[in-house]
Formats: structure tokens, C-alpha cells, sequence
């Protein structure tokens, strides 16, 4: 993990697209606004959990059935 030491207004640049700036300082929350291109999903931790855990489960569930096609005879 690369960590870094940044002040308000101050920013960092990952891969050339994607621009992190710190926005505000109130007690122990920063507050952290992201520049990413639309195709670039940004997520919190948490919901990404989350998105990720239901993906799991929706693949494992079984309860999506994919119809067999016809083979024209």
C-alpha cells in the first residue's frame, strides 16, 4: 500500500485518468473528491463489498436458468 501525506486542495494522479483530491478536514473524516472517466465504476469499499457478494450469490444461487436454444432441424 502506498500512503501518502496530502493537504487540503492538494491532489494525487492515478494512471493518468484518474485525479483524487482532498476537499475538507473535519476531525477524523476527509472528505475526498474523485475525477475518473465514466467508464471507470468508483465505488466505496463497502458498497463494492456488497456489489461483489451478491454477484457471488446470484452466480451460485441457481435460481437463474439460462433457456437452451433450438437447433434448427
Amino acid at each position: 500500500m502506498l500512503i501518502l501525506t496530502r493537504k487540503v486542495g492538494e491532489s494525487i494522479v492515478i494512471d493518468g485518468r484518474i485525479v483524487m483530491t482532498i476537499t475538507r478536514l473535519e476531525g477524523d473524516t476527509v472528505r475526498v473528491g474523485i475525477e475518473a472517466p465514466s467508464d471507470v465504476p468508483v465505488h466505496r469499499s463497502e458498497v463494492y463489498n456488497e456489489i461483489q457478494k451478491n454477484n457471488q450469490a446470484a452466480l451460485t444461487s441457481g435460481g437463474l436458468t439460462i433457456p437452451k436454444l433450438r437447433c434448427p432441424t
